[in-house]
């Protein structure tokens, strides 16, 4: 590869064989996959902590039957919460693969194009599906049979948590766009400055003095939106201050002298990308509904025992989800920079690592199962035993399948950042009706399936998707989807 700080005729010579500019030039693939992959991953950790804060906090607040209500409305309030950033989500997608693109095509003015209608289309988005959120929330919550007391503490949180979703939507298209060009340290520094904020505040509106203690579970839902707005403007604030003259042949994204008003052809680009996503998403969150019901249909405290599982379970994507935005990110440069060759090779050296990584926190789950639901419901009263009793198995069957998961999201997130999102979207669907909408509702109603077996469903589903998410990869066709 070409070493930074050529000249243009070495230069042109590196563009035309495919090879990448900017914080990337001169790297091998090996270093490249590190150098994305490092900073991701600790703010994957760091974003893990921001939302486990509120559960851990929560298990702490009060004891007995109480306790049982406020993490089960803590646990539908992180699945609502999910429904919340699916557009966001989906437009941090469409901006990735446009603005890795424009980076791998050294195409300045197309990356900040990209910057600022992801920022404008993250804002929109944002504000709807807070609005939608709000004026839905009452369906949502009284149609998963939680107690009254439950409801109650679930439509607390997530009447105060709405308002973070045009934040997040903002945020994200931001950081997306700097993980594109490979600037992943910024979005670190701004995680660790949510997650500083989000543990002060938190702490301090549940049990902090008079008169900001004392909320309960809204005072959670605050201390989390106060902190991903402190996070919003710190990475803003670094865009338009930050120089914006690209170094070592590559582009540079700035804030300064852009213009901030909507350019509808590129926001069609970006929605293009993104909305297949947003589906699959929304389908993924509408047959994840059903199921849910269904647990929260077999006893009190099943709900919050799966949701917690869940959360231990998503340790295990912290790194896996660091190489696959490295991946997505690498991919999009390499095609955009001509060489599908390198593309297909950065996927597979991701996979790799996405499975060794994962396995070797799975290896945690084998082994120490229960102690990591107690991290997040100490105690040892029948309220902790009983949501300690139904999670931990859950947590020992995620230890099993860690190589498959790894597999699945890879592949999902490379082909994403190849912007192939109708065929994920295609493939997702067809997986998740027939084993979680279909075979997991015929379980539970004809033959008494409990939550351990409604599990093991759900992981055949994963089996089921890293085959096919595979068989697209060897097939080789994305390399040719158009952005």
């Amino acid at each position: 590869m070409s070493e930074p700080g050529l000249n243009a005729e070495a230069r042109a010579r590196a563009r035309e064989a495919g090879e990448l500019g900017g914080r990337l030039a001169g790297l091998s693939l090996r270093r490249q996959v590190l150098v994305l992959a490092t900073w991701p991953f600790l703010e994957q950790i760091l974003g893990f902590m921001v939302s486990t804060v509120d559960l851990v906090l929560a298990g702490r607040m009060v004891a007995g039957t109480e306790r049982i209500a406020i993490m089960d409305a803590l646990g539908l309030g992180g699945y609502v919460a999910w429904l919340m950033m699916i557009l966001q989500g989906a437009v941090g997608t469409g901006v990735m693969a446009l603005v890795s693109r424009a980076a791998g095509a050294r195409d300045q003015e197309l990356a900040t194009k990209g910057l600022v209608q992801g920022l404008l289309v993250g804002l929109g988005s944002g504000a709807l599906s807070g609005l939608g959120i709000r004026l839905l929330l009452g369906l949502l919550v009284g149609n998963f049979g939680l107690s009254e007391v439950a409801e109650g503490h679930a439509m607390s949180y997530l009447n105060t948590l709405c308002w973070v979703c045009p934040v997040v939507g903002v945020m994200l298209a931001a950081t997306y766009s700097l993980r594109a060009i490979g600037d992943t340290r910024t979005p670190f520094i701004a995680m660790v400055i949510v997650n500083l904020v989000n543990l002060v505040l938190s702490w301090l509106f549940v049990f902090g003095p008079e008169p900001f203690g004392g909320m309960g579970v809204q005072g959670l839902a605050l201390g989390t939106v106060s902190a991903w707005a402190v996070g919003m403007f710190v990475v803003l604030g670094f865009l338009y201050f930050r120089d914006c003259k690209a170094k070592d042949d590559g582009v540079e994204l700035s804030l300064r002298g852009a213009r901030l008003r909507p350019e509808w052809s590129m926001m069609k680009r970006i929605i293009r990308v993104g909305a297949p996503q947003s589906l699959e998403m929304f389908g993924m969150w509408a047959i994840h509904s059903v199921t849910l019901r269904f647990v929260s249909g077999l006893g009190v405290g099943t709900l919050g025992a799966h949701l917690i599982a869940i959360r231990v379970e998503s340790l295990s994507f912290l790194p896996g989800l660091a190489i696959g935005t490295a991946g997505a990110a690498l991919v999009g440069q390499y095609l955009g920079a001509g060489n599908p060759r390198q593309a297909v090779q950065a996927v597979r050296m991701c996979w790799l690592y996405a499975a060794i990584f994962m396995s070797v926190l799975g290896v945690g789950f084998l082994l120490l199962p229960e102690v990591l639901v107690r991290f997040i419901v100490p105690g040892d009263g029948e309220d902790a035993r009983l949501i300690v009793g139904l999670a931990g198995p859950l947590v020992f069957l995620c230890g099993v399948f860690q190589p498959v998961l790894a597999t699945t999201l890879i592949m999902k997130s490379t082909l994403r950042g190849a912007g192939a999102t109708r065929l994920v979207m295609l493939y997702s669907f067809s997986s998740m009706i027939l084993f979680r909408g279909i075979i997991v509702p015929i379980g539970v109603t004809q033959f008494g399936l409990e939550l351990r077996g409604i599990w093991v469903i759900m992981f055949i589903d994963v089996v089921v998707q890293a085959a096919l998410f595979a068989r697209v990869h060897f097939q080789g066709k994305w390399v040719g989807v158009k952005v």
